[in-house]
């Protein structure tokens, strides 16, 4: 749609009170039309208020199960927000932003309209958006520039998604925004996408001693995110998602009232018998019966639930012997610091490292210190009593620390730690005690640390920025994740990442021009940004397609490739052991660009060590 059509659009509407037709979509006039009927003006500049710490505290803590629900898929998004100067929100069902994660630079710009945590975005209280709107059309929704019903919004470019629970309900919207003047083509898909995901993902659990159906009329899609899923009890369908409804020709009204008998021709269990199901109107689909039995140990309940669902990085040998290593350090309880570029893997490696330590079936609780809001971070990490503070929960709160106890604490993104938390942090390092929110009395907690980082610690150590015992504390042993551009590896990791992703079962082949200039293209956001750039191109796409580099995002396919180093001019290979540590040194100041810190770092030995032996050698 063209700005100059939505200028003729705006013009007419707020003159008018009408549109000519062609000029807007009917989602966008509809809203234009309930906003001019809730009294609000297109040219109001007024900022919606966002609620008060207390208020917003109360609303996170209701909404946190559900963010981490999300959380695989926020990830998955975080790349490519990066990558377009795009922003990733998460809002509960009223349309509260709960979580923003992407560019800092837009997510500046953003804030300057309160586009940001705890502040409401339903229509009735900013206008036409795609949050709000998406809330009140029930379906995803673009809004782009002058679509937003007020002028002070025109900056933004929105696409949003519902996220709809098995029993019809509305449980948040996920949404990706950006400058409004770069239109990003495959927003709407990607947060459509990542939306079918959580959705799929929420009949994981909790449909115990019932019957459910996945079903598709293709069967290469069972198993994925588009797969139709019904569950009956007792033979009446007690909850869907929006794909099995659909091949029912039902909406989530049917859920209560329709039986078996009212949607099939042949019984239940000729579709465990035979894969296969007619409708009453005699049209064939494909599909299989799960029988959900309840899950009776609690632990094993966590266990499963902590596994990793979503994709990620697929390590090399030099990360396995890294691997291995971390294992080793973990079992004898000494703290291990992961550094790696956004998006390298650090989260996948350390539950990689907790379900091959001795720790394993033991809890693995996962932080990021750069994603918990400042005012709620303390009460996050070590707990609260009943009433520490308005709006705490009657019962109080464990806390992740105490979350923890037995087994594997990590914390992502430790280099965005308030200092006032490190301090505390360190002290129950120190004690191994943990002491609530409101509370007089310890509690004793037992955990091995795992930290990450993608920020040169050191460097914030002595900028002031992250305190020095704690750094010595939690980095006694440092493991550095090698970014997807300096891997040798690329084209086989694409084509295995592509299979894992289910695209072979579809038929869904990238041709060789394709696959080299992914493996040429550089990557910044490394697995991450892969993996959902990926999902982007298999979501965009049919049954049996061949893709060519039409099919790559335009950053892909229009970037330059990878530059492989120079070859150096070949010099004697040293012969003493003097000169072979000299020379090491050498090849690792010039790995990171004399950076001293982080060749210390790659070599294994302190910065004074390698001081001593440069100027020993001066």
């Amino acid at each position: 749609m063209s700005s100059d059509k939505i200028q003729h659009a705006r013009q007419s509407f707020f003159s008018k009170g009408s549109v000519p037709g062609g000029l807007i979509s009917q989602p966008i006039l509809r809203s234009w039309t309930r906003c001019a009927a809730l009294g609000l003006k297109g040219r109001a500049n007024s900022l919606p208020e966002p609620l008060t710490s207390h208020e917003f505290a109360i609303s996170a803590e209701e909404a946190e199960a559900f963010r981490r629900l999300c959380r695989p898929e926020i990830e998955a998004l975080y790349a490519d927000a990066e990558a377009t100067d795009s922003i990733v929100i998460l809002t509960n069902a009223h349309g509260l932003v709960l979580d923003t994660i992407g560019s800092l630079d837009f997510a500046q710009r953003a804030a300057r309209v309160a586009l940001m945590p705890g502040v409401p975005w339903s229509e009735q209280t900013v206008g036409t958006n795609a949050i709000g709107t998406t809330l009140a059309e029930g379906c995803p929704i673009e809004v782009r520039g002058a679509e937003h019903y007020l002028e002070c919004n025109r900056i933004l470019s929105c696409s949003a998604a519902p996220i709809i629970g098995p029993h019809g309900e509305v449980l948040g919207v996920l949404d990706l925004s950006g400058p409004a003047e770069v239109h990003h083509a495959h927003a709407l898909g990607l947060v459509r996408l990542a939306a079918e995901q959580i959705e799929h993902r929420l009949f994981d659990r909790g449909f115990e001693h019932t019957d459910i159906v996945r079903l598709h009329t293709d069967p290469a899609m069972l198993g994925t995110p588009r797969e139709g899923i019904l569950i009956f009890e007792d033979g009446r369908l007690k909850a869907a998602n929006r794909h099995g409804l659909k091949l029912i020709g039902r909406n989530f009204d049917a859920l209560g009232t329709v039986t078996w008998a009212d949607l099939f021709q042949n019984g239940v269990m000729a579709l465990a018998d035979t894969g296969s199901l007619k409708r009453t109107d005699g049209a064939a689909l494909r599909g299989r019966l799960e029988h959900r039995k309840p899950i009776v140990s609690s632990a094993l309940r966590r266990t499963q639930a902590l596994q990793p669902t979503n994709i990620g990085p697929i390590f090399n040998i030099e990360t396995q012997k890294a691997l291995d290593r971390a294992v080793r350090l973990l079992n004898a309880d000494v703290p291990v610091l992961v550094w790696g570029e956004t998006g390298t893997g650090k989260e996948v490696f350390a539950r990689a490292v907790h379900g091959r330590s001795a720790r394993a079936g033991k809890p693995f609780v996962a932080v990021n210190c750069a994603a918990l809001p400042e005012t709620l971070m303390e009460a996050e990490l070590f707990g609260y009593q009943a009433g520490a503070f308005t709006g705490a929960r009657p019962g109080g709160s464990k806390g992740h620390l105490r979350e923890a106890d037995g087994g594997v604490l990590f914390l992502d993104e430790i280099g965005d730690m308030p200092l006032p938390l490190q301090t505390k942090l360190l002290r129950v390092l120190q004690e191994r005690e943990v002491v609530p929110l409101g509370g007089s009395r310890a509690v004793p907690v037992d955990f091995t640390l795992i930290c990450a980082t993608n920020r040169n610690l050191s460097e914030l150590v002595q900028t002031g920025g992250f305190r020095s015992d704690l750094y010595f504390r939690i980095a006694q042993y440092t493991i550095e994740l090698q970014p997807l551009r300096l891997r040798s590896d690329r084209v086989q990791l694409i084509d295995a990442i592509w299979d894992s992703l289910g695209a072979a079962s579809r038929g869904i082949v990238l041709d060789q021009e394709c696959r080299e200039r992914l493996s040429l293209y550089e990557w910044p956001g490394n697995f991450r940004q892969l993996v959902g750039c990926l999902r982007a191109m298999l979501a965009l796409c049919e049954p049996g397609d061949r893709l060519g580099t039409d099919a790559l995002p335009l950053d892909v396919r229009n970037a330059s490739p990878v530059q492989s180093p120079a070859p150096a001019e070949s010099e004697p290979l040293p012969t003493t052991l003097d000169s072979m540590t000299i020379a090491a040194i050498r090849e690792a100041l010039e790995a990171t660009k004399g950076n001293v810190s982080l060749a210390a770092r790659r070599l294994g030995v302190s910065r004074s060590t390698l001081y001593r032996r440069l100027q020993g050698n001066a």
